[in-house]
């Protein structure tokens, strides 16, 4: 029962990656806005209040490429048709008379049937269910579309530290001698680094951009799988089984790939865990710093940055949201590696 209870927290943590991870799949499919990157604006709509109901009238646009599933999937679609947000509108011999949000009365404008989408579907209600960003786009749809990215760096920024860090210490702790000592001056010398100051340090060198934040942090979170398999390597290399293989005339690599590594595959996992959660937070720190994600690709660390001066404006709401996302996300990752390293007693 004891034991049950301990892995509860894991368990919330694993739920909460599972449900994070099928919002970004089908991101596109779950958005209200399905817009590429959500990045529909309506300037007249800025920082509405959660909740908040907007009418609109919809008009042709002219004709678009069909989009695939595929593409529709990972990029979502431009509707066929542009949208105007409205306070009022009444049809009137054959002319669509509206009134643009934000606008009295005397402000009327007209706008001919043969303009419209279609004269049986001219017209929709849009709720906004976190309110609306500065440049009145879904901070809802954002947020969603935003969960991509975060997931995204770090599971390409953990594969990368995997292969570099797994293929050092492997070398280090198998080979020991001059290559164990080269490698471990390398890794003391990444490790005296400040991890935050290297990542923006290789973004500036590679340049803005998402996949440039991929790399950067893939390659700064190998020193800690190198030491970790090294430590492994070292203490498993003495192993009766290791010398039988030896003395059998198998290959290092074989040995190395085939009768070593899938004996450190635990440890590895469990840090890979911890790793995943901390990518999260240098991709939002370096979005937020404005050398991550760049516009208009949406980025929770960039939504923080572009409204944290409305948390004292009573609109604070734009920054925290993406902020629990975020925090969310970080501790189920942490909750998740929490419940391994007890589950493997992993001490690494």
């Amino acid at each position: 029962m004891k034991n049950s209870l301990k892995h509860i927290p894991g368990n919330i943590g694993v739920a909460i990656i599972s449900f994070c991870a099928l919002i970004a799949l089908f991101a596109y499919f779950i958005a209200p806005d399905s817009s590429p990157n959500a990045n529909s604006m309506h300037l007249e709509l800025t920082t509405m209040r959660p909740g908040a109901e907007v009418d609109f009238i919809k008009l042709k646009r002219l004709k678009l490429e069909e989009t695939s599933l595929m593409d529709r999937l990972l990029y979502g679609e431009e509707k066929p048709y542009k949208t105007i947000p409205i306070s009022f509108v009444r049809f009137e011999q054959e002319a669509l008379h509206y009134v643009p949000y934000g606008y009295n009365q005397d402000y009327e404008k007209v706008l001919q049937a043969d303009k419209l989408f279609s004269e049986d579907d001219y017209f929709e209600t849009k709720t906004f269910y976190l309110g609306t960003d500065k440049y009145g786009r879904d901070l809802f749809s954002r947020i969603i579309i935003a969960s991509r990215i975060s997931l995204a760096v770090g599971l390409i920024s953990v594969f990368i530290s995997l292969i570099i860090g797994i293929t050092l210490g492997l070398f280090a702790g198998y080979y020991g001698s001059w290559v164990d000592r080269c490698i471990s001056w390398l890794i003391n010398v990444v490790w005296s680094i400040p991890t935050l100051l290297m990542v923006i340090a290789i973004s500036l060198a590679l340049g803005k951009g998402i996949w440039q934040v991929f790399i950067a942090v893939g390659l700064t979170m190998w020193v800690e799988v190198a030491r970790v398999v090294r430590g492994q390597v070292l203490s498993l290399s003495k192993m009766e089984y290791i010398q039988a293989a030896k003395v059998l005339g198998f290959g290092d690599f074989r040995i190395m790939f085939k009768h070593i590594l899938p004996n450190i595959i635990s440890p590895i996992i469990v840090i890979s865990a911890a790793n995943f959660a901390s990518a999260i937070l240098i991709e939002a720190g370096l979005s937020f710093l404005g050398i991550g994600a760049q516009a208009p690709t949406p980025s929770w660390g960039a939504m923080i940055k572009d409204h944290y001066s409305y948390i004292i404006l009573d609109k604070a709401y734009l920054a925290v949201a993406p902020g629990m996302a975020i925090m969310l996300l970080v501790l189920a990752f942490m909750l998740f590696g929490n419940m391994l390293r007890d589950k493997w007693d992993v001490r690494a």
